[in-house]
């Protein structure tokens, strides 16, 4: 076994964990899920099937991935931050097959802070911070500083974190990496490579 799991953790037969992985105490993965290498998943974390885990994943405590569920590399999944995959729940109606479940895809890079809730059927793209306690009703762009209920874009953030300031400027420097950005709409911006 190439990755570390917790002895108080479940991994069902056929889950597929890349190397150096770490799953703390009382997690579950199940048979068809697939996580990347150098990733942690903290306690209380549950991998449901069909979900895809990116390399380099940081997954904190509390936090269920379920089916429909993909997290490219380097995505954030702060503390009891909460994914849904089902638009409509219903007890009396049961929908529980994989043609009832909306995908949700998080895109590399993206960080997604504690306790915020991702309603399923959106994408968050690279590098999108997701603010704590945030609800995301929709699509989130690239660079997108996101937050409330529901959640708006509130700013833009550099690759490394820091908050833009374009002062309205179509350019921005973030402070912190040296990193330029121009925006380019009101809803979009880009890094110069």
């Amino acid at each position: 076994m190439s990755y570390f799991a917790h002895e108080s953790a479940y991994i069902d037969d056929g889950a597929q964990i890349g190397d150096n992985t770490k799953i703390w105490h009382f997690c579950h993965v199940m048979s068809s899920a697939v996580i990347g290498t150098g990733c942690s998943l903290g306690q209380n974390v549950f991998v449901a099937n069909q979900v895809r885990v990116g390399n380099h994943v940081k997954i904190q405590n509390n936090v269920s991935l379920y089916e429909g569920v993909i997290l490219e590399d380097y995505v954030f999944c702060g503390p009891s931050m909460v994914f849904t995959n089902v638009k409509t729940p219903r007890s009396a109606f049961p929908r529980n097959t994989s043609a009832d479940y909306a995908p949700t895809l998080v895109k590399h890079g993206a960080s997604i802070g504690a306790n915020a809730t991702v309603v399923c059927g959106v994408t968050i793209h690279e590098w999108a911070f997701i603010a704590a306690g945030a609800v995301v009703t929709k699509d989130v762009p690239a660079y997108a500083l996101m937050a409330g209920v529901p959640g708006r874009i509130m700013g833009w953030v550099c690759e490394c974190g820091a908050t833009l300031a374009f002062n309205g400027d179509p350019w921005a420097i973030c402070s912190e990496c040296g990193k330029k950005y121009e925006k380019t709409s009101s809803d979009s911006i880009r890094r110069e490579e």
